[in-house]
């Protein structure tokens, strides 16, 4: 219970008023000698005496300045001074604006006519490029948001290798359409369902429209891997890198059964870039090639036909001691003992590898020059510290095996598969071939350009390029490129919202809606009226019919896109929507952002010194600092 305090005052004495919380005014003389009782009151009997009750006027004391009331609450404070939190419907709409900012950067870059983005990095670096993946990885972005969408990006890039650019215009789309849901109160997590809803019958439409296609007929090959890339800056000179693509992937693909291959490009295909010469003089080698040359250009051969190569991962050269190692020689004669002894080791070591008749060693370690010396005797070129990656692609290509100690050596394990080794000079480099192989599992694609900023876009589209090759190798089907299939996947959405009850009819209706969004950015980028051809294309698309009808990317006019060979993977595009759909819904459910929030420090750490503010005192006294 709470009580009123009363002062009572008894006084002849002159007076001047005094307040006490909402109790009438009592007369008080001089504060020193006041004679005083306290009395307490029920919370009855106060509101008896002061009708005011305790309302939440606030009180003034005799100063002037305010007293909270007795029933104000002091805020609770949990968060710390330093962070900072956003909640509710707020959150919703920085994150869409986020989004929808990275979509527009990159928005251009679709679709053949698209435009080329550049980028300077810190060390004054220029990229020059339209791939979505690469614009994005450059970019330094602070919003979280934001990152969250690059990352799609970069996802999209290591699944399937293409439709970056895509995949970020449709998630901007979808969030774009659930604005207007967030903003009637809908709650996000119906939005997401019927996105999901959305999902899955796109992915049933996808079923239905795709077409199956024989991965060994190469002009159908070509023309897939053609429109994948028609959209990249090298699209301007012909099948060229369709042709390196479909070449290199072919010769690493590996059958693993039931029909299945197994394309590794990251490993087994190593792109050389040499500026200089013609774009037209790249070639994909029926082997590899590597920056090294022998290691005694005078005396060992650079050319030889049908090599026998041995590849080792050990030094050739005497052992080392694992840290300083002392010997006490106490004769003269001990120390030509100890060294006939290194030099009968590495004698030791080349006679057990010149038993298998060689024509080429190649070691991943060191190679002494005494070794060299043994080798060339014998008439066998030798190269040294090659990268590890190069030397699985050389076993790959001619049927070799990486050996660890040369006494393990087998016949098996020389690698006869090449049919020729060279080195050639191209510029001021030397550069080892081995190609002609008979079976090669690793090739290299030599990439030649006139400058190195063109050569990084031809590797990019070229990386692209592999994949799709890769993606249609290991799952056979095509969809209608150039916006068909998202104009049908759209129609037929648009039909099935119909038989939807429920609040879920209006954001799955509005799903259907954002899958437009990549026609009619092909439209806005070829420079035609964006209205008429949209108004067109979804006219010829309303009933679910007409899969194939699309927008031509060079010219914008509506055409067929099987006449034209238009074609998408169908695992790019289905992992396009899946990425988008997904990322988007994921962005929709945040609703609080909490930034601020520090690095837990180990304990026992100090805590960073803070930064000293000199007092204006202490400026005059500075030491001199001598000159």
């Amino acid at each position: 219970m709470v009580y009123w305090a009363v002062l009572v005052a008894h006084s002849n004495e002159p007076t001047f008023e005094f307040e006490w919380l909402h109790t009438k005014k009592i007369q008080v003389s001089s504060i020193a000698n006041v004679s005083s009782r306290i009395f307490f009151l029920t919370p009855k009997e106060s509101k008896e005496r002061n009708p005011r009750e305790n309302s939440a006027t606030p009180t003034t004391d005799p100063s002037g300045s305010t007293l909270p009331s007795p029933d104000m609450q002091s805020p609770v404070l949990v968060l710390k001074d330093s962070l900072t939190r956003e909640s509710g419907s707020k959150v919703h709409h920085a994150n869409i604006q986020a989004s929808k900012a990275v979509a527009d950067i990159i928005r251009t870059t679709l679709g053949p006519r698209s435009m080329l983005k550049m980028l300077l990095d810190a060390q004054g670096g220029i990229v020059v490029t339209n791939d979505g993946n690469a614009i994005l990885r450059e970019l330094d972005i602070a919003h979280p948001a934001a990152k969250s969408m690059i990352e799609l990006s970069r996802t999209q890039d290591e699944e399937v290798g293409d439709g970056t650019t895509s995949v970020i215009v449709l998630a901007g789309e979808m969030l774009h359409v659930a604005e207007a849901f967030i903003d009637k109160k809908y709650h996000p997590t119906v939005i997401c369902r019927a996105y999901n809803k959305a999902l899955e019958d796109a992915l049933a439409v996808l079923d239905k429209i795709s077409m199956t296609i024989d991965v060994n007929d190469r002009s159908m090959m070509l023309g897939l891997v053609k429109s994948c890339i028609g959209t990249k800056f090298t699209s301007q000179f012909g099948d060229l890198i369709a042709d390196l693509a479909l070449d290199a992937t072919t010769i690493v693909g590996v059958d693993i059964g039931h029909g299945l291959r197994e394309v590794d490009i990251k490993k087994y295909i190593k792109v050389e870039k040499i500026p200089g010469g013609q774009l037209e003089d790249s070639k994909v080698l029926k082997g590899v090639m590597f920056s090294k040359d022998v290691v005694v250009p005078g005396k060992m051969r650079r050319k030889i036909v049908n090599p026998r190569v041995i590849l080792l991962d050990c030094p050739l050269e005497y052992k080392k001691g694992e840290n300083q190692t002392n010997a006490e020689l106490v004769r003269e004669e001990d120390w030509a003992v100890l060294l006939k002894m290194e030099e009968e080791y590495i004698e030791n070591l080349c006679v057990q590898i010149l038993k298998f008749k060689p024509d080429l060693v190649i070691t991943e370690k060191g190679l002494s020059d005494l070794a060299c010396h043994y080798f060339s005797k014998a008439g066998v070129s030798a190269i040294r510290r090659l990268r590890k990656t190069d030397n699985n692609r050389i076993a790959k290509a001619c049927g070799a095996v990486i050996v660890n100690r040369p006494d393990e050596l087998q016949e098996s394990d020389v690698g006869t598969g090449a049919g020729l080794f060279e080195v050639k000079k191209i510029g001021d480099e030397f550069f080892a071939y081995i190609v002609d192989c008979k079976e090669p599992k690793a090739c290299t694609v030599l990439l030649r350009g006139a400058s190195k900023d063109l050569l990084n876009e031809v590797e990019r589209n070229l990386q692209d390029a592999m994949s799709v090759a890769r993606n249609i190798l290991k799952h056979p089907k095509l969809v209608p490129g150039g916006g068909a299939t998202e104009l049908t996947v759209s129609a037929t959405l648009k039909q099935k919202s119909s038989s939807i009850e429920g609040i879920e009819k209006w954001p799955y209706e509005a799903a259907a809606v954002a899958f437009e969004a990549i026609p009619r950015t092909l439209a806005q980028n070829c420079g035609v009226n964006v209205i008429r051809t949209m108004t067109a294309l979804q006219g010829k698309h309303a009933n679910g019919e007409n899969a194939w009808t699309g927008i031509d990317g060079n010219s914008g006019e509506i055409a067929d896109m099987k006449e034209l060979k238009i074609w998408d993977a169908y695992n790019v595009k289905a992992q396009t929507f899946k990425t988008a759909i997904e990322a988007s819904c994921m962005l929709l459910r945040i609703d609080d952002i909490v930034s601020g929030i520090k690095k837990r420090q180990a304990p026992g750490a100090s805590q960073p010194s803070k930064p000293t503010i000199e007092q204006e005192g202490e400026v005059d006294n500075e030491q001199m600092i001598p000159e």
